[in-house]
């Protein structure tokens, strides 16, 4: 376990978000979605489905799907039938709806609902059990049929930045989500993994994106909110056997950079 450091607030952060042991994505799980599939390589699914990741976005927009769901649903809701807004042609609709938790005996009474795609979550994360099927949709309809997932992940509230990494694999848009205010020039030169690990090698870096961050986050309670954030989408992605070294270079520099602007901000009071 990762040593504790102190920070204002009574707060305890870990110096570092360890990463877990490395699992495989089970191949079979993206077979049953897509048997053609079977012996295609994991790494070129992925890369198939992150060029069709705007397609998959405008199918998920498409659909009127609420943002909860109350649990005691979930005794008697294996599908929901859900209304859909006019989309375009390419449109690629949405395989599942998970119903979001902490634990199955959470006290929390609303699940969060996620539309999502099947194929996404098999081919990126390797701690999922097999998703049921879904019924193919075919044509224009007037709404969607789809299986209902409960899906115990530690913090429901952080996963959509996840979720849209797992479309799009997208190392600027993850940091602007996990940094608020990070400067777009920054976000401009991360072209590569390369630009991500140079900037976590570069100490210099890393103080001037923490002393933004500092100075633009308003007073040390924003920036323990952001840490916290930080942290919960961590938890999500070592419980759902995510690996993906994009992924990884992304919460160590963010980690990196609020644990800076909180001591930065420690110093200055």
């Amino acid at each position: 376990m990762a040593s504790q450091q102190s920070y204002p607030s009574n707060v305890q952060l870990p110096r570092k978000l360890q990463r877990p042991q490395y699992l495989e994505v089970p191949t079979q799980n993206i077979a049953a979605i897509d048997p053609e599939l079977s012996h295609v390589p994991v790494d070129y699914v992925r890369r198939g489905l992150k060029n069709q990741a705007n397609q998959m976005f405008a199918g998920i927009a498409a659909i009127q799907l609420p943002s909860t769901m109350h649990r005691s649903q979930l005794h008697h809701t294996q599908t929901l039938t859900i209304p859909i807004r006019p989309s375009g042609p390419s449109s690629s609709y949405p395989t599942h709806i998970l119903a979001l938790s902490r634990s199955s005996t959470s006290s929390d009474s609303q699940l969060t609902l996620v539309a999502t795609h099947a194929l996404i979550l098999a081919s990126n994360c390797a701690s999922l059990p097999r998703l049921p099927p879904s019924p193919p949709s075919y044509g224009a309809t007037a709404s969607l049929t789809l299986p209902v997932l409960p899906l115990t992940v530690p913090a429901p509230a952080a996963f959509p930045p996840l979720h849209t990494f797992l479309y799009t694999h997208s190392a600027p848009q993850l940091l602007s989500a996990l940094l608020p205010a990070i400067p777009a020039s920054f976000l401009s030169t991360l072209t590569s993994s390369q630009a991500l690990r140079a900037t976590l090698s570069s100490g210099p870096a890393l103080h001037t994106l923490s002393a933004h961050l500092m100075s633009s986050a308003p007073g040390m309670g924003a920036l323990t909110s952001v840490a916290q954030n930080i942290a919960a989408v961590w938890r999500n992605a070592v419980a759902l056997g995510v690996h993906d070294p994009e992924l990884w270079h992304c919460l160590d520099l963010a980690w990196e950079v609020i644990l800076g602007a909180m001591n930065l901000g420690a110093g200055a009071r």
